[in-house]
């Protein structure tokens, strides 16, 4: 998974995982682009990753998190619950302003 902290008046957090990195997404009027330029951080295992969303969840991050394993892991982190998921051709993201 890559996880990439983007500074602004909040840190917004972007989560993917990593072969879904420069892929777009269409279902309806709905669009989901993994940009490389926002989500391509740094590579990193779920360990690593649970304690950064947890650690980020205390300074009053945004998470924008896309990708199976990313879910998975965001929900072991208890920044999302399963009803936060949302799907765009079968690619489940969620987004958690805190």
């Amino acid at each position: 998974m890559y996880l990439k902290v983007h500074e602004s008046y909040r840190k917004v957090v972007a989560l993917a995982d990593s072969e879904l990195i420069g892929k777009t997404f269409e279902e309806g009027k709905k669009q989901l682009s993994i940009t490389e330029n926002f989500y391509k951080g740094d590579l990193m295992e779920e360990e690593k990753v649970i304690e950064a969303l947890k650690d980020l969840a205390l300074d009053d991050a945004t998470f924008n998190i896309v990708g199976k394993k990313s879910i998975n892991t965001a929900l072991k982190a208890e920044i999302i619950a399963k009803e936060m998921i949302a799907k765009v051709q079968g690619i489940p993201f969620a987004l958690v302003l805190l």
